[in-house]
């Protein structure tokens, strides 16, 4: 497939600023097509078309949006192999990995889709004037949520096309009827360009402002920071490390006027193995530990980084299943250099913390040209554990680390001393959920999934997903990033005091033209009033 290599701003082709190449991580080659490396001038014009699309957009019809949404789905699906194939190359996530992605955003534009053309995120709320109330008569007051703007996106690494150009951040803002700025990820800017070609195509068909997508490649950190900085932004999406995360959230609200950051960053994923489970079925969690830790070569942000059980003779049967599987796992090629040279300094410096040992490592030596990262297990007592805090950071890639207790009272203090994860996982009995009621309520306060007997790897795209949690996995533990949900991060509510009915939004008028589920004095109904 040809590609040209330049920024999108706002339909149109730009390539003001130097260019690079991308790399295949399974050869350390470069690709063919240089990128166009975006530029402050470019940023300033995608924000201020994103800006002037807006007033359009956000007076689209609900029908309207969801179109949009089924036509990029409808477009991605008939790119083919063409977009699998460049996307391989630029990830080395495989063929099959890739087949599964594409369907899983396709599925995710259409869920969006349908919850644009049923109107009912919205939320309205009505309460109907009290004119005669006592002492005070109550005004009318009628609630909804609106977009809030255009919307600056960064890409994840990991995802190249469900948390990428036309991933979740895209859908969210699109049903919100919010513009949105996609900052794509440099090690797949091949796959980021074919995947805008599709949206592009969706909005033109439909007639939209063009200004309501833009794409611009960044290696670099600086234009990123112009987009997050730009005072036409109006709210930030990022799914990545807790540095870049954390260094976005910052200025973000430095800016004269701050700005809300979702950003996905660091998880644990702690998963805790009660005495019943493992005593009834300690090989079987152990294969599907090892495969949980080591899917995609670890590069999942629900990967288990952190597994807690009692000493005893189970735990150490377990421990010595999963070692055993693990050494059987081929080393693997990771995204791109840098991660897999980050994973590599991590997983050292757990080696190096005393009262740490290695449990296994894959016996399949690690080729740097291809680069492939180890597969490892490590193990700790609970007091080492607890004692250095190092061993909390996340280890991105396939590594974990076995953490035995002496008691309860061990497994509880190191869950209050975690930091918070996207996930927690129990493996137990019924007996088990009893003695270690305490144990779920405190991780309650840890996650913002629990996970009982599975593994965290996998989630799920439906409206009672929760992917978010306390800090450091998200900067704002109220919403999530994947589900339905997601469009609360990009809207803002609006309340109509005492407006005439000629001037209210439909969604809340008293005759309910577009026939959505609404809150009027305390009770749901569809009702016209």
């Amino acid at each position: 497939m040809n590609l040209h290599g330049k920024n999108l701003i706002g339909g149109e082709q730009s390539g003001q600023g130097e260019t690079f190449a991308a790399v295949n991580p399974a050869t350390s080659q470069a690709l063919p097509t240089n990128f166009h490396e975006g530029t402050a001038e470019e940023a300033d014009r995608a924000m201020k078309l994103a800006h002037d699309a807006f007033q359009t957009f956000r007076k689209t019809s609900k029908n309207v949006r969801a179109s949009l949404l089924e036509n990029i789905a409808l477009n991605i699906e008939a790119i083919g192999d063409a977009l699998l194939e460049r996307a391989n190359l630029e990830t080395a996530l495989g063929i099959p990995r890739l087949t599964g992605e594409r369907a899983r955003t396709c599925f995710q534009l259409r869920m969006f889709a349908r919850l644009a053309e049923d109107g009912s995120w919205v939320d309205a709320r009505i309460d109907k004037a009290i004119p005669d109330r006592k002492p005070l008569p109550r005004p009318d007051l009628r609630r909804m949520l609106i977009g809030m703007g255009p919307v600056v996106s960064f890409s994840s690494s990991n995802f190249p096309l469900a948390i990428s150009v036309a991933g979740n951040d895209l859908v969210s803002a699109f049903a919100a009827g919010c513009p949105i700025v996609v900052k794509n990820h440099p090690n797949h800017p091949g796959t980021s360009e074919i995947i805008a070609s599709a949206i592009t195509k969706a909005i033109a068909d439909l007639k939209l402002p063009h200004g309501i997508f833009s794409m611009i490649n960044g290696r670099k950190t600086d234009i990123g920071m112009a987009l997050v900085k730009h005072p036409l932004t109006e709210a930030v999406a990022f799914t990545g490390s807790l540095r870049g995360g954390r260094a976005i959230f910052d200025a973000a609200n430095s800016r004269p006027v701050p700005i809300p950051v979702f950003a996905e960053m660091g998880s644990v994923n702690p998963v805790f193995l009660l005495p019943g489970a493992l005593a009834e079925r300690g090989p079987k969690i152990a294969e599907a530990y090892k495969n949980s830790m080591t899917v995609s070569v670890g590069q999942m942000c629900t990967n288990p980084g952190v597994v807690v059980g009692l000493k005893g003779d189970a735990a150490t049967a377990f421990v010595s299943a999963a070692g055993k599987l693990v050494e059987e796992t081929p080393s693997g090629t990771m995204l791109y250099a840098g991660i897999r040279d980050g994973f590599e300094k991590e997983v050292g410096k757990f080696e190096k913390v005393p009262g740490v040992s290695v449990v296994a490592r894959s016996k399949t030596e690690p080729d740097a040209t291809k680069t492939q990262a180890r597969p490892t297990l490590l193990t700790t007592d609970a007091r080492t554990y607890l004692a250095n805090p190092l061993l909390k950071e996340e280890a991105f890639g396939p590594a974990s680390i076995f953490v035995a207790g002496e008691s309860k009272e061990d497994l509880l203090a190191i869950a209050r001393t975690m930091d918070g994860s996207l996930t927690a996982t129990i493996h137990g009995t019924p007996e088990d959920l009893k003695e270690y009621a305490d144990l779920v309520r405190l991780l309650e306060q840890k996650a913002g999934r629990l996970v009982f007997n599975g593994f965290p790897t996998g989630v799920e795209v439906v409206p009672s997903q929760q992917h978010g949690g306390p800090y450091p996995s998200t900067t704002d533990v109220r919403t999530t990033s994947v589900g339905t949900a997601a469009i609360q991060r990009f809207v803002r509510p609006v309340s109509y005091q005492d407006f005439p009915q000629s001037s209210l939004p439909d969604e809340l008028k008293d005759e309910n033209p577009l026939g959505i589920w609404r809150m009027v004095e305390g009770k749901l109904t569809k009702d016209t009033l």
